[in-house]
């Protein structure tokens, strides 16, 4: 059995890991500067943000000890 410390860097050595970080970034950015546009009066008219993650969903494999 793996200890946690192991198992979480093996966790984020792949590159979905990667892929769900920057997508995370993104979004947290785009509600940065949406929100600091509104605080800074910026905003003109509403725009349509589209998000569309590109990391895929890998089933987790049953393992039998």
């Amino acid at each position: 059995m793996q200890n946690l410390e192991e198992a979480f860097g093996e966790f984020i050595d792949h590159s979905e890991y990667d892929e769900a970080e920057n997508a995370l970034f993104s979004i947290i950015r785009t509600a940065f500067k949406a929100g600091w546009s509104a605080a800074m009066s910026e905003a003109s008219e509403p725009q349509m943000i589209d998000f569309v993650p590109s990391f895929k969903v890998i089933p987790k494999k049953n393992k039998i000890s």
